[in-house]
């Protein structure tokens, strides 16, 4: 499973409404993949949204050091295929993080995401969460 920063925000925050389902599926996914560009992207939106920094560092510096996480670490060749994705669809409303994302899962096998995010379905990939209440964009 690809985590996503609207995931990890369901997961670190629980008065976020699919947080529950969030920790479930985080539970029984064997393989957790995330890179670290997603992991930059939640500090901002948990700075973003108020929540206690010392407590959203701690989340994403646990997530780096931990074994249980595959961390892909973008490099230049990374960043380069991402802006190139970008530049060829510039239809969709996608960010670099995003297009680094689909890159990532492409290169890894990886078809499921911990995200509430409609891009990845646009992009051809599940999304495995769903926010009560409609499509909140997180990011």
């Amino acid at each position: 499973m690809f985590l996503d920063t609207s995931g990890l925000l369901c997961l670190h925050h629980r008065d976020e409404s699919e947080h529950g389902e969030a920790c479930v599926l985080y539970r029984r996914s064997a393989r957790k993949v995330i890179h670290n560009y997603v992991l930059a992207e939640f500090v901002a939106l948990a700075h973003a949204r108020r929540l206690p920094r010392a407590l959203a560092l701690d989340f994403v510096w646990n997530i780096a050091v931990s074994p249980a996480f595959e961390v892909v670490w973008v490099d230049r060749r990374l960043h380069e295929e991402a802006m190139t994705l970008l530049r060829k669809q510039l239809d969709k409303t996608y960010s670099l993080c995003d297009a680094v994302s689909f890159l990532v899962m492409k290169e890894k096998g990886i078809s499921d995401a911990l995200t509430t995010d409609k891009h990845f379905e646009q992009a051809g990939f599940r999304r495995l969460l769903r926010e009560r209440g409609g499509d909140r964009r997180l990011h």
